[in-house]
């Protein structure tokens, strides 16, 4: 048995809860139209300006011609980034995702070098450029500009990851009196500092890895009276 239910309105009409049902119904349908239509504009925008860096380098990205290659006008671009640099942070966050996954799937390192050369491919790609490293450091929360971007929580996930790494080494080649994330944290902030390294002209003819050893041996080696 089917029992249909109606009340009274404040002006006394009957309001019967199937149609309110089905109204609601056409109306979700209704909202999640433009949300899909506005995901697949977002999408356009993102692959276009991942095939401009592709070609040109995040130096040669611009607006304009990431509008016209996605075929959408330029308030379109702006009501879905601030700006340029927030879809600059954007690629770059994921780009850093994908290559830390990369990394944290190989195996751990063995020995304190091996650090410098598992973290080559991600150092590599933060400073391939005056442009990126920028973009990396104002939006990974280390300039205090921005701390909710892809970029700051890829700093998080690299942290945990040297972390785990740490955490496997110490008792033989990792000293064992400092917590494992504290020690985490300043091997993330010698990386960034052996970044900087390269776009000063006194040290730039080494490799961004290399210049990541002389700070990790002091830092994590056991203490000399320890050993």
């Amino acid at each position: 048995m089917v029992i249909f239910l109606s009340y009274k309105t404040d002006r006394g009409q009957l309001l019967n809860l199937t149609a309110v049902k089905k109204a609601a119904k056409l109306s979700f349908m209704e909202t999640r139209a433009p949300q899909k239509r506005r995901l697949e504009t977002r999408q356009k925008l993102i692959d276009a300006a991942q095939g401009i860096v592709a070609e040109r380098g995040f130096a040669g990205l611009r607006v304009e011609d990431v509008v016209a290659r996605a075929q959408v006008a330029k308030g379109t671009f702006f009501s879905h980034f601030e700006d340029k640099d927030r879809l600059m942070a954007l690629l770059i966050g994921q780009e850093l995702e994908r290559i830390l996954a990369e990394i944290a799937a190989g195996p751990p390192p063995s020995t304190i070098d091996a650090f410098a050369t598992k973290l080559a491919p991600l150092m590599d790609y933060m400073a391939q450029d005056r442009v990126v490293f920028d973009v990396v450091l104002r939006f990974s929360g280390a300039a205090a500009i921005e701390t909710t971007e892809l970029i700051s929580l890829n700093f998080l996930h690299q942290v945990e990851l040297f972390a785990t790494w740490i955490r496997g080494l110490q008792g033989t080649v990792v000293r064992t009196d400092v917590d494992p994330m504290l020690l985490a944290e300043g091997v993330h902030a010698f990386v960034i500092q052996a970044m900087a390294l390269k776009f000063c002209a006194l040290h730039n003819t080494n490799q961004t890895h290399e210049r990541l050893n002389p700070y990790l041996e002091p830092w994590l080696a056991p203490p000399k009276t320890a050993q």
